[in-house]
């Protein structure tokens, strides 16, 4: 059992852990330690385990990340475990004894020894690669990795206080921070996490962050996937970049566990998923320098850090010209936050199901040439623009993902989709 920094974790924590020993388990306290390394260390052991954490939404809300011991729960699980927790009895629990004995230390060394050699010991000799480590509890080990691999490590940005960074919408602040420090260090990149660590960010020599899917793109080309699996928001171009079968999913890690078991009864050997947020997960092994990479079926950042740094300097190119390498629509995405979710699922029903209010609401960016309904309202206009508006799913809020033939449009799409979802919402 494990959990982030944020200041509710350790008494989330201590309910899990009493409520664990009650069923006659054995709460193990493994400390702060990033999800994908407590859910890797708990598979090698034939355990279940148990995430505090509410990964990168704000800090006064919080969560909790269950695992088997063969991996991430699935959708039929969520739905068991919702039964369930409606017919528990409200108990007082007791706080339990612990049975730490120093196994964060063990589990954070498994962690970095599955990546330490991946790329190498000196195949970032010569880089200088900024770690902003805020509150996320990658920090450490991400740097520590990095380093192995022959970077120069600067860390940077370290806080006590709980910080949300939200890699697949980072924030206006927090991308000027990055620009001003990759600026001022010299840096070639900069990585970092979301609070949990399982959400990569990396952002290339001018400080710009690369977007999540095509981090995900670049591992699966890295790895020669033959079978990918990423939800609908991903990039619509990644199709014709891969050699290898693609399936498209709802948004969420189990749409993409459940698609990724498919196709290895499918007999694909090779398989990744990822999202647009960047997290890679792994339904087979993969032998890849040094390092053995055995099957993580759950959101992963450090593999598409590592990836993608590997595959610029195979490519000896900096990571902005990897980037530009790809002939991809120009995707970008924006967050509505505080918008209640009826609410947003009320504007999703009505432009669904009126195509003269439709219209209307998508006025300003042309005539709809059709919709796809997978996770939300995706809009494909006769120019080939997307608006795709899809309400959270664990907190108050609305994406806005768009794609567009070039960056300004693509800006200029995020904000007009934004400014009419609150103009239609406030008028309703």
């Amino acid at each position: 059992m494990g959990r982030d920094l944020r200041a509710s974790s350790p008494l989330i924590l201590e309910q899990c852990m009493a409520a664990v020993a009650v069923k006659g388990l054995v709460p193990v306290d493994c400390g702060e330690v990033p999800t994908p390394a407590l859910a890797l260390y708990a598979m090698q052991h034939g355990s279940g385990s148990v995430m505090v954490t509410g990964s990168h939404i704000p800090a006064d809300r919080n969560g909790v990340k269950f695992y088997r011991p063969d991996g991430e729960i699935d959708k039929s699980d969520e739905m068991d475990i919702a039964t369930r927790a409606a017919e528990e009895p409200r108990l007082s629990y007791d706080r339990p004894v612990s049975a730490r004995n120093d196994i964060r230390a063990e589990l954070m060394a498994d962690y970095a020894n599955r990546y330490i050699g991946m790329l190498g010991h000196q195949a970032l000799s010569g880089l200088k690669i900024g770690v902003y480590e805020h509150s996320t509890v990658l920090r450490d080990v991400l740097g520590d990795v990095l380093e192995s691999a022959g970077a120069t490590v600067v860390r940077l940005g370290r806080s006590t206080a709980f910080i949300p960074v939200d890699t697949e919408a980072v924030s206006d602040e927090v991308q000027a921070q990055i620009r001003e420090w990759t600026h001022v260090h010299g840096l070639d990149a900069l990585a970092s996490a979301d609070g949990d660590g399982d959400r990569p960010l990396l952002a290339d020599e001018t400080g710009t962050c690369l977007r999540g899917d095509l981090l995900g793109l670049l591992t699966a080309r890295l790895l020669e996937a033959d079978a990918v699996v990423t939800p609908i928001t991903s990039n619509s171009g990644i199709e014709i970049q891969l050699a290898a079968r693609v399936w498209r999913t709802r948004v969420g890690s189990p749409f993409v566990i459940e698609a990724m078991s498919a196709a290895r009864k499918a007999g694909f050997g090779r398989i990744i998923g990822f999202e647009a947020n960047g997290g890679v997960l792994t339904a087979s092994a993969f032998q890849f320098g040094e390092a053995y990479l055995a099957p993580l079926p759950t959101r992963d950042s450090m593999l598409p850090i590592l990836a993608t740094l590997g595959a610029a300097r195979r490519a000896g190119v900096s990571l902005s010209r990897l980037a530009d390498s790809f002939d991809l629509p120009v995707a970008a995405s924006g967050l509505i936050r505080a918008l209640p979710t009826q609410t947003s699922q009320a504007l999703i029903a009505r432009l669904t199901n009126d195509s003269a209010e439709r219209g209307a609401f998508c006025e300003p960016f042309g005539q709809v040439a059709s919709l796809d309904l997978t996770d939300g309202l995706r809009m494909c206009f006769l120019d080939g623009t997307i608006l795709h508006l899809r309400p959270s799913g664990n907190a108050p809020e609305m994406r806005v993902y768009v794609e567009a033939e070039d960056a300004p449009g693509s800006a200029k799409l995020v904000q007009g989709g934004i400014e009419r979802v609150l103009a239609w919402t406030a008028a309703a």
